[in-house]
């Protein structure tokens, strides 16, 4: 039986960046789906499901291909595929808290204390 977990393939997924963003794919909120496929070899197949922050992006290709590079780095992983989608489209509030910050956008609680003023 492999050892593969969803905790293992997002701590991969975490070692993989958007170029233009310094952020990783998984604090993004860009990962949708993991699927962690048992194969009678003992080996495991991985199937992810991704968006882009924007459909224009020209870098959704270099994004998938590492993460499926990284993936098949790991012994028990047999076969990688990562497809990209824009149903649903992504949104900022897909980030985690710590992205969020990390490119300065400001939570709920102090935008609303913000316009709360009188």
């Amino acid at each position: 039986m492999s050892t593969v977990n969803e905790d293992i393939i997002i701590d991969v997924l975490k070692q993989c960046y958007d170029p233009e963003i310094p952020i990783d794919l998984w604090s993004l909120g860009l990962i949708y789906k993991i699927d962690i496929l048992e194969n009678a070899n003992n080996k495991t197949d991985i199937h992810i499901v991704m968006t882009l922050t924007t459909p224009g992006c020209t870098m959704g290709q270099h994004m998938a291909d590492d993460i499926k590079s990284k993936l098949e780095n790991i012994d028990n992983i047999n076969h990688a595929t990562v497809e990209v989608t824009f149903d649903p489209a992504w949104q900022p509030e897909m980030m985690s808290d710590e992205a969020r910050i990390k490119l300065g956008f400001s939570d709920k609680k102090s935008s609303e204390e913000k316009t709360n003023w009188e």
